[in-house]
């Protein structure tokens, strides 16, 4: 051991003391922090610690939950062990746990996917558990595919380390088929029935340009898969779930592994509970934990963390879940689901670092689920809660804005005094990584104020919440509902309404199983919407990899954005409608597209490295000055002659655009922050005759109602021409959700 291992121990142990003693504040990663500055192979010093060795447990959904599951498991079996319980999951997090820990057999800790590649090699632990890869904070972690690369290199880097991963998962199962280390797959091995969501984050083929095929799936894009073109397909389960019983009291199955089937439950009655202890299972056989141990450790698992933490305030009962990407919480929307009864729910959506500044993602949630729900209220918190309103907005729901959760049992209730809701609603909160902790600070508070309180007054009086404030004086809250048509009473219609002689307007929606990377589809959905409030009859189109359109018969084409290797066989099909494409342009039909198909709209765009052709529809090109980790990210306010508000939406990209002679920006970057096309110009977009292409996600017609309607008016416009009808005026519609979510973000990007 040298001097730099001897100081950065005592940096350690210092920062440790004065955070707990002095400021009163976790050390789950200060202390690691500042000693791997002192000395940065400070974890190869420290590994010797876990005299039997280290399980690493790694994947979007599930770490924190599963890694400390294995740590009670542990202990339950009679192993000393070091866990950053706590789920400090970087480099300085489990530098801390190491630091602040005594000696032990194991180390059990979870790490961030990004971070294993500098963790792992330092660590060389026995076994790496790979629960999951789904979408998440791509600001920061980018596309699922450098995530994968990581992971694998990680592993390369630790030959002995043995992968026990979810072969479920494609996307775990590619990373297993290209790393030399052993590797042990688990699973599920029989259908759980579940109702699918709209977006899977692996379509394509891991291995060619195929499509992934499904024997039966679970969510997401966990199931038994297999490809029509390739070899590529879920493997053979060396830990296999079967049996498998999933009910309000919990989830219980049968594994099977190589030495024997036995039962095993959880009292945690989510799908994914169901994964997460086929992992914890499979790696507590593989390391030796008796399996009575096991189940003792998962019946008792209480980790009060907020990870599916219920309360008891007064006559309600209250869970509380973390959810931090289209996948958990499409989840967390089937527990709220199930439950028929009347309900308040409140989601809390932050921006901050930790949960990735990118939150387009909420347009990929299914929140549709919730609408014209009886007795239930919902509301919307956090930084971004605006943002979060309009979405629910558009899947039919209202949720009025609420400073905090104290904030939304005042209102509750005031709608339970005004015997709106009755005294004994549940209560579902649901926030994702930064927006957890004062949910989860305040409901304990509320639980401590419960437990003080007289036995005889133990139940809350009708009307009133237990343990929160009363409502002020004066205050009233009406149950949101389904909003009411903000252009006044409309006739109702579908898709091709039948029963209406205005024919439909036509969107094309091109491509959505290979470009909806950003929330994208959000943008179609906007648009339907919109004429919808209108009594306008409108038929989306999904035109899916393989399919075609007669454009003939279209009013709108929206083309969104996807990853790389999606995207370049999308833009092989886009390249075989070329002609009928430039004609639909130049015949003036009007066309959004974003980022990607942005992009291949031009004369040339960049498929990794690789200059690739363009459809040559605009007269522009992409090009790329550095190496693809070379981005331009961040919030951006534009000026455009489309709308009369500034323009607020989000980039991430790689690739710089550069606009012919004569081809007008979308919008003009006036914000501080966002870049635009390029690093140089300010320009952001491009517009052509009526085409629109744009890098801002957000979606970018989200906060921009006045760009929507531009794009629908011209729509009408080719509709008229197409029909011979006269093109409606588009009446006005109330915008109010949608201006504020605006303002907010333009009054934040001016400071």
């Amino acid at each position: 051991m040298g001097l730099r291992f001897t100081l950065a121990k005592a940096a350690g142990a210092v920062s440790t003391w004065g955070l707990r003693h002095v400021a009163h504040r976790p050390a789950a990663n200060l202390p690691g922090k500042i000693a791997l500055k002192v000395d940065p192979v400070l974890l190869d010093e420290l590994r010797g610690k876990c005299a039997e060795g280290s399980v690493v447990t790694v994947g979007t959904n599930g770490k924190t939950s599963t890694n400390n599951l294995l740590a009670d498991a542990f202990v339950a079996a009679g192993r000393t062990i070091i866990c950053n319980r706590t789920g400090a999951n970087l480099a300085a997090g489990i530098a801390s746990a190491l630091l602040q820990q005594p000696a032990a057999q194991w180390g059990v800790f979870e790490c961030d996917e990004l971070w294993l590649a500098h963790v792992l090699p330092r660590l060389r632990s026995n076994y790496v558990l790979l629960l999951n890869l789904f979408r998440d904070q791509l600001d920061r972690c980018g596309e699922i595919d450098r995530i994968q690369t990581s992971i694998a290199g990680a592993l390369a880097a630790s030959p002995d380390t043995v992968l026990i991963y979810n072969a479920d998962d494609p996307l775990c199962a590619r990373i297993a088929d290209t790393v030399d280390n052993r590797s042990i797959p688990f699973g599920l091995a029989e259908s759980m029935d579940l109702a699918q969501n709209t977006v899977s984050d692996a379509q394509m083929c891991q291995k060619c340009d195929g499509m992934i095929q499904y024997r039966y799936r679970q969510y997401g894009q966990l199931g038994d898969y297999f490809c029509e073109r390739c070899d590529f397909a879920r493997p053979e389960l060396a830990y296999a779930g079967r049996d498998i019983s999933l009910g309000a009291g919990g989830v219980t199955m049968e594994v099977c592994g190589p030495a024997a089937c036995e039962r095993v439950r959880t009292p945690q009655p989510t799908p994914y509970a169901a994964y997460n202890l086929v992992a914890a299972y499979a790696l507590c056989r593989e390391t030796g934990i008796p399996t009575a141990a096991f189940q003792r450790a998962v019946e008792a698992f209480d980790p009060r963390n907020g990870r599916l933490q219920r309360y008891r305030l007064g006559s309600r009962d209250v869970l509380l879940n973390l959810a931090k990407n289209p996948t958990g919480f499409n989840q967390n929307l089937k527990i709220v689901e199930a439950d028929r009864g009347p309900k308040m729910v409140a989601f809390f959506i932050n921006d901050q670092v930790a949960d990735g500044r990118d939150i387009s993602w909420i347009w990929d949630i299914d929140f549709e689920e919730l609408a014209d729900r009886p007795d239930t209220v919902v509301f919307a918190g956090g930084s971004r809660a605006h943002d979060l309103a309009v979405r629910l907005k558009y899947a039919g729901i209202e949720a009025p804005v609420v400073d905090s959760i104290d904030d939304a049992f005042v209102r509750l209730g005031a709608l339970t005094a005004a015997d709106v809701m009755p005294a004994d609603a549940a209560v579902y909160t649901i926030a994702n990584y930064t927006a957890l902790p004062p949910v989860h600070d305040a409901l304990n508070a509320m639980e401590a104020a419960e437990a003080l309180r007289p036995a005889a007054s133990a139940e809350a009086p009708a009307g009133a919440t237990a343990a929160v404030p009363a409502a002020p004086a004066g205050a009233t809250a009406a149950v949101p509902a389904a909003p009411a048509d903000p252009a006044g009473p409309a006739p109702s219609v579908g898709d091709g309404d039948s029963s209406s002689a205005e024919p439909p307007v036509v969107i094309a929606h091109m491509l959505p199983d290979l470009l909806n990377l950003y929330g994208d589809g959000g943008n179609v959905r906007i648009l339907e919407q919109r004429l919808r409030w209108r009594g306008i009859p409108v038929e989306v189109r999904r035109v899916g990899h393989g399919e075609t359109v007669e454009l003939s018969e279209v009013d709108l084409v929206f083309m969104g954005g996807g990853p790389d290797r999606e995207q370049k066989l999308a833009s092989e099909q886009l390249l075989a409608m070329r002609d009928d494409l430039a004609a639909y342009v130049e015949a003036d039909g009007p066309l959004l597209a974003i980022c990607g198909g942005y992009q291949i709209l031009g004369r040339q765009w960049l498929w990794g490295d690789e200059l690739v052709p363009g459809l040559g529809i605009i007269d522009m090109e992409t090009r790329r000055p550095g190496t693809s980790a070379d981005r331009l990210i961040d919030n951006m306010v534009l000026e455009s002659p489309l709308a009369t508000h500034p323009v607020v939406g989000y980039e991430n990209h790689a690739g710089r655009t550069y606009l012919g002679p004569g081809v007008e920006g979308f919008g003009r970057v006036v914000s501080s922050c966002g870049r635009g096309n390029n690093d140089d110009d300010r320009v952001e977009g491009a517009r052509y005759k009526n085409v629109v292409g744009t890098y801002s996600h957000g979606p970018a017609l989200s906060k921009n109602p006045e760009v929507a309607d531009w794009m629908l008016a011209r729509a009408l416009d080719r509709r008229a021409r197409r029909t011979g009808q006269a093109a409606p005026k588009l009446v006005p519609l109330d915008d109010a959700v949608e201006l504020a979510a605006n303002e907010v973000m333009v009054r934040r990007l001016a400071k």
